[in-house]
């Protein structure tokens, strides 16, 4: 059991691991699918508004401590101290190398920030990229844009983004002179006014105050997918290994009520095998281990029953074969003397003269012989198996009168009907019927018996054997027919029937059996 619970405790962690394999997977898929189609220019692109966000933050901070500086020199100072996220070195230092490998082609990446005319005012290769110098590439319009192009050989991807600011300017109203701003359009430095001046909110309209230029070679362009990936592939990782103890606890604790219900019908199995069969299992629930418990139980009843069955065939075998025994020892044996003596009687009858008395006892005694033998003829039709499961009720009664008739002589009427009847009813009309012939023939020396089956009135069946015989006081039965007519009342009283018998001296005699119908299980 305990390898079960293991086993079910794994198939968890495995489904919860698997799991979080497909959302990591369908993640990825999401995130490949838009970096595939990502060209180099996309990235340099990307790279160039990153570092114009930055220096835009760094000259609007500027612009808050001295809102009276030029746009150039707010450039100016947020190039000489740039963030280390940042690929512009300030103070006009090399950053990334001025000259490639060969050393005449270009560095492996420039970034540049210049004016919106394209001045350089610093970048991160001063000797390829002089402050006061001019980009390699016109600026586009709206100073923003992405092309890939050949420089001294090499063939290189550049972008440019623009440098953006937005002021509200709060300064006092200067003199009517000092309103005027440069004659290229760019924000001037307003002339400081006179002492007592009154102040005045002014907004600047949204402006581009410079550009950043970023140019890498092409073979050394490569997308920031992998480091997307990175982040989601560390988190899938630490969940995996956060599933693993998590889901065996859960799994040992959410199997603990099955293990312990299959434990006890392992249980119960394994006493059934051992041949107890009345154990039981309590039925939990009405799940899929409820419904096996039911039908466990269910099958042990079954087997309980069953076993019963074959103990009584057993034993009804074993009183047939009995019997099968019984009328070979009376016909074998006891049988083949009567017959003898019945043979010797009537020659000895036959010698003697008439008028001798040994002639008249020897009539006796033929005749008592005759008798007997008769009898014994009956009692052996009695005892004879009839195959009841195997032909049928009224097959088998149809047999029995047949062999009544044809061994002793006698007619017998058999009317028949068929009737509804459980096999215990089947079996206990089939041996009234016998023991009710036998009794005819033994006690009531009969010409003809009527045997009658029939549906009765109601839900009952009714069967009446009826005989010519000599018949008898009812009063004194039990001197004539000992415990005979009392066995057939019992066996016919447990089925819930009952037995009557009617009859007088020289009027021959009835025995009527009446018995609740039933269709047969």
């Amino acid at each position: 059991m305990a390898s079960l619970r293991v086993r079910m405790a794994t198939s968890y962690v495995l489904v919860t691991a698997a799991a979080v394999i497909v959302v990591e997977a369908a993640m990825l898929a999401l995130l490949l699918s838009r970096t595939v189609g990502v060209s180099a220019e996309d990235v340099v692109q990307g790279q160039a508004n990153s570092e114009a966000k930055t220096i835009s933050v760094l000259a609007a901070k500027h612009f808050d401590r001295d809102p009276y500086i030029t746009a150039e020199e707010a450039l100016a100072a947020a190039a000489k101290d740039p963030p280390p996220e940042t690929g512009l070195i300030g103070k006009g230092t090399a950053g990334g190398g001025s000259a490639g490998p060969d050393g005449d082609g270009p560095a492996t990446k420039v970034v540049a920030l210049a004016n919106p005319d394209g001045s350089i005012i610093a970048s991160s290769a001063p000797d390829s990229f002089a402050p006061g110098g001019q980009l390699p590439v016109p600026l586009p319009q709206n100073v923003t844009g992405a092309s890939t192009t050949r420089i001294k050989g090499t063939v290189v991807v550049w972008a440019v983004a623009p440098v953006i600011l937005q002021k509200i300017i709060v300064l006092p109203e200067p003199p009517d002179a000092a309103k005027q701003s440069g004659p290229d359009g760019k924000l001037s430095n307003p002339t400081r006014p006179a002492e007592g001046a009154t102040a005045k909110d002014r907004v600047e309209p949204v402006k581009v105050i410079g550009a950043i230029y970023v140019q890498v070679r092409k073979s050394q362009v490569r997308s920031d997918a992998p480091a997307m990936w990175r982040p989601l592939l560390a988190g899938g990782g630490g969940v995996l290994l956060l599933v693993l103890p998590v889901g065996v606890v859960f799994g040992l604790l959410s199997t603990r009520r099955v293990i312990r219900r299959v434990h006890r019908l392992a249980g119960m199995t394994t006493r059934v095998a051992a041949g107890d069969f009345r154990s039981r299992v309590a039925v939990e629930g009405d799940d899929e281990i409820g419904r096996l418990e039911d039908s466990v139980n269910r099958m042990a009843e079954q087997l309980v029953t069953a076993l019963e069955t074959e103990r009584r065939m057993a034993g009804a075998g074993a009183r047939h074969a009995e019997r099968a025994r019984i009328a070979r020892e009376l016909h074998d044996s006891i049988s083949q003397d009567l017959f003898s003596l019945n043979l010797l009687a009537g020659g000895l009858r036959r010698a003697l003269p008439d008028g001798d008395e040994l002639r008249t006892q020897a009539a006796a005694m033929e005749r008592t012989a005759s008798r007997t033998m008769r009898e014994m003829q009956a009692l052996l039709l009695e005892l004879r198996p009839v195959a009841l499961e195997d032909a049928g009720l009224v097959p088998a009664l149809e047999e029995l009168c047949r062999a009544y008739e044809t061994r002793l002589g006698i007619r017998v009427n058999a009317d028949l009907a068929e009737v509804r009847l459980h096999p215990p009813a089947e079996h206990a009309i089939l041996r009234v019927t016998q023991e009710a012939l036998g009794n005819a023939i033994k006690h009531g020396d009969p010409t003809t018996i009527d045997v009658r089956l029939a549906n009765g009135g109601g839900r009952d069946v009714t069967l009446e054997v009826r005989d010519d015989g000599c018949g008898f006081d009812p009063a004194r039965v039990r001197d004539r027919h000992g415990m005979g007519l009392d066995l057939m009342r019992e066996r016919v009283a447990e089925l819930g029937g009952g037995l009557e018998v009617t009859s007088d001296p020289g009027q021959g005699a009835t025995v009527l059996v009446r018995l609740p119908a039933g269709a047969k299980p």
